[in-house]
């Protein structure tokens, strides 16, 4: 090993700070979550200090139970905002918005306007507060705009805390809003998921009140994210230009130790990393998200953080938050936290488990079971509903989590594969198929579990085991989209799910209420009622519900009788968000006009194109520039050495035989290099669809030939000679 990687080996591993702090040794003092959790946000109680009374009450009324918002009290929020924010040391506020990017945008303007007397006051008025105009032509808008047409506008959102961004310097007020177009299309990920909560409130109650539950004023969609990550030192992240420019190493060989002993998952969290997790914690409380679980994940290096569920809306705006924390502070630490699905081959990926239900105002979960399943007829026709919607509807559950960077994760031993299905659990499976045969008159128990060991106490045994390899797992009184990607917004999949779940409940609740009004023999009580609904939409969407090893062949083969779909990549996915079916779901329930999904839809593929694109040209870059150069060096070094050792008569055939090695897998990579360049720089096609169908046929497989003679390089080429950190020292050191 040269002295150079030596030494960047030796500072990743001891000479790391936080805050200036040596190795990471805080002057913090303990936290006392109950008084910082959510002292950053002005949230209910904050407003219920500052606002007259009257005022109050009116802005609960929108954010609790969906009224509209009386413009006439924009001036008196605004007020007690500002001088709220100012408090806490704020100059400056933005209207925070989630464009199509899939990330937040923000444009920051001074609370300071100039007086007469040549001095300044901090103003915030009821139109700041209200309506923004940040500039909407370079957003991707995915048609809905032309480059020369600029204007957009956000709107605030009062359902979503407005919060404080600290730093060192000073800190400024964010504001969630919308973000629409000038022309009045959604040209963010806000509005559609206020929309499509709207739709699923609206069918939800409906079906309610077929039940006879009248006191419901408001259903929501509920969320809740587990996030994984990686955090590498950045030492070595600032060495891969791969990480830096896409996410994600495009080279590194498969090192000695991977994940084989499985001793990471769960395993003791380094002090350095607990370090970090106690920080980001801290600055989440603040902001009042409610994060309950950290822990070590499978993959070296690899970690998780989960947040107790919360509305769909505040949910996705928190999923948002958190990433931009984790990345903030892990670079205090010394550390960089990657999102990217898949950062190294060879070991587990990263997701955001999306556990997802629906909640009444009355504080009654609609996915929770009961003592007894099959007694209870509500539960049972809001879980039937979500199984019609995941049948119904693979495509668009598929395509909503569908991206260049889910697709090295999708399949593999880590995630659910592309193939969309439904595992219910012993007992309610068992309860479905009852009812599919005549009625449920029996659940299988839970019952104790029994350890063995006197002194160890029988545990409560749930009914039904779970299924790490399912995409979409019902797991006690919620449903868990185990699909999504980590660097991805929750948003796209919970609006795909809300409005999925909504036509589902239309559906079954149109045909609920023709058995109820029917007429004479044909007119059916409640239970009849409901039994018949409950059979005949289990016998449609039976297809998808699975209880076994989705990883296995036997499944793939069995799930091609069933005739569901396994779109594998996101061309495949993609292709189908814009069929005649998806078009008129989005409309009748008004979360996306034709014109606003078809954005959406060139938006991903043009995404994924770039992507793609960006990768291959990395990958060329580091080929030629740093693997191709040292490996000449190393075969110079060698063929000096036979050189040498010939013109003194030794003879070295192993020698010789290992730059011959080297010179062939040289030549292999010099073509493979040869060949991206050409496939990269030709012409990729002159629509959206074939552009990114010619990156996942042809680009992707040249950049693949590439990496593989590179990492075939890197296991004979000499570690002095070595350009790049290897797997080994990004995942191990500490």
């Amino acid at each position: 090993m040269s002295k150079v990687t030596a030494d960047y080996n030796i500072l990743a591993a001891t000479k790391y700070t936080v805050n200036g702090n040596k190795n990471g040794h805080s002057n913090g003092s303990p936290m006392d979550v109950e008084k910082i959790f959510g002292e950053n946000t002005f949230g209910l109680d904050e407003m219920k200090n500052r606002l007259p009374k009257s005022v109050f009450k009116s802005i609960i009324a929108t954010i609790e139970m969906g009224e509209p918002l009386d413009p006439t009290i924009a001036d008196t929020v605004a007020l007690a905002m500002k001088e709220w924010a100012v408090e806490k040391g704020a100059t400056h506020f933005t209207h925070w918005f989630q464009p199509l990017t899939g990330s937040t945008a923000e444009k920051h303007d001074s609370f300071i306007t100039p007086n007469k007397g040549g001095g300044a006051m901090a103003r915030f008025s009821g139109k700041d507060l209200i309506q923004g105009e940040p500039d909407a032509s370079s957003f991707p808008s995915g048609g809905l705009r032309a480059t020369f047409e600029a204007r957009g506008y956000t709107a605030w959102d009062p359902t979503s805390p407005a919060f404080i961004i600290e730093n060192k310097r000073g800190s400024y007020l964010a504001i969630p809003t919308a973000f629409a177009s000038w022309t009045g299309e959604a040209l963010d990920h806000k509005t559609p998921l206020l929309r499509s909560m709207a739709a699923l409130d609206e069918q939800a109650r409906r079906v309610l009140k077929l039940f006879d539950v009248h006191d419901v004023s408001k259903v929501v969609a509920t969320v809740g994210c587990e996030q994984e990550y990686f955090l590498v030192d950045e030492e070595y992240y600032y060495r891969r230009p791969d990480l830096m420019n896409c996410g994600r190493t495009l080279f590194g060989a498969k090192p000695p130790k991977g994940q084989q002993l499985d001793d990471h998952y769960f395993g003791t969290i380094p002090e350095r990393v607990l370090s970090c997790m106690l920080d980001v914690e801290k600055e989440l409380y603040r902001l009042g998200v409610p994060v309950k679980t950290r822990h070590n994940e499978v993959a070296p290096s690899q970690y998780e953080i989960a947040p107790i569920f919360e509305h769909a809306n505040v949910a996705a705006d928190h999923q948002q938050l958190l990433m931009l924390i984790l990345q903030r502070i892990a670079r205090k630490h010394g550390l960089v936290c990657l999102l990217h699905e898949k950062p190294f081959a060879g070991v587990n990926g990263s997701g955001k488990h999306n556990n997802w239900s629906m909640s009444t105002d009355t504080g009654h979960n609609l996915l929770e079971p009961g003592d007894n399943p099959h007694d209870n007829m509500q539960f049972l026709f809001f879980c039937a509903a979500v199984i019609r919607a995941v049948h119904k509807h693979q495509d668009l559950l598929r395509a909503s989590v569908a991206s260049a960077g889910n697709d090295h994760r999708l399949g593999a031993n880590e995630a659910p594969p592309a193939i969309m299905s439904v595992f219910l659990g012993e007992q309610l499976e068992d309860v479905f198929t009852q009812l599919v045969r005549g009625a449920a008159k029996s659940s299988k128990q839970s019952g104790l579990l029994g350890l063995g060991v006197p002194v160890l106490p029988h545990l409560p045994r749930h009914a039904g085991d779970r299924n790490r390899t399912s995409p979409f797992a019902f797991t006690g009184n919620k449903f868990e989209f185990r699909a999504v990607g980590s660097q991805q917004t929750v948003s796209v999949p919970i609006v795909f799910l809300n409005v999925m779940v909504a036509d589902a409940l239309d559906e079954m609740a149109t045909k609920l209420e023709g058995h109820l009004k029917g007429k004479g023999k044909q007119r059916k009580s409640l239970e009849e009622a409901v039994g018949a609904v409950l059979r005949a939409t289990i016998k449609e969407s039976h297809a998808v519900i699975f209880g076994g090893d989705n990883y296995s062949d036997a499944w793939h083969a069995e799930a091609k009788k069933r005739r569901l779909l396994n779109l594998k990549t996101t061309v495949d996915a993609l292709g189908k968000v814009g069929s005649r079916k998806n078009i008129k779901m989005f409309e009748q329930f008004n979360v996306l006009t034709r014109s606003e999904l078809k954005s959406r839809h060139e938006i991903w593929l043009e995404q994924y194109t770039m992507t793609v694109n960006i990768e291959a040209a990395t990958t060329e870059h580091i080929a030629s520039t740093m693997v191709l150069p040292a490996a000449a060096k190393y075969l110079a070094e060698l063929t000096d050495t036979l050189i040498g050792c010939d013109s003194v008569g030794f003879r070295q055939p192993g020698l010789t035989q290992q730059a011959r090695t080297l010179n062939a897998m040289t030549d292999k990579l010099q073509k493979a290099i040869r060949k991206l360049h050409k496939v990269n720089n030709d012409p990729w096609g002159d629509e959206a669809d074939e552009q990114a169908a010619y990156m996942q046929s042809t680009v992707i497989p040249a950049m693949n030939a590439v990496r593989t003679a590179a990492d075939e390089l890197e296991t004979v080429v000499s570690r002095e000679h070595w350009p790049m950190p290897t797997y080994t020292e990004i995942l191990f050191v500490k």
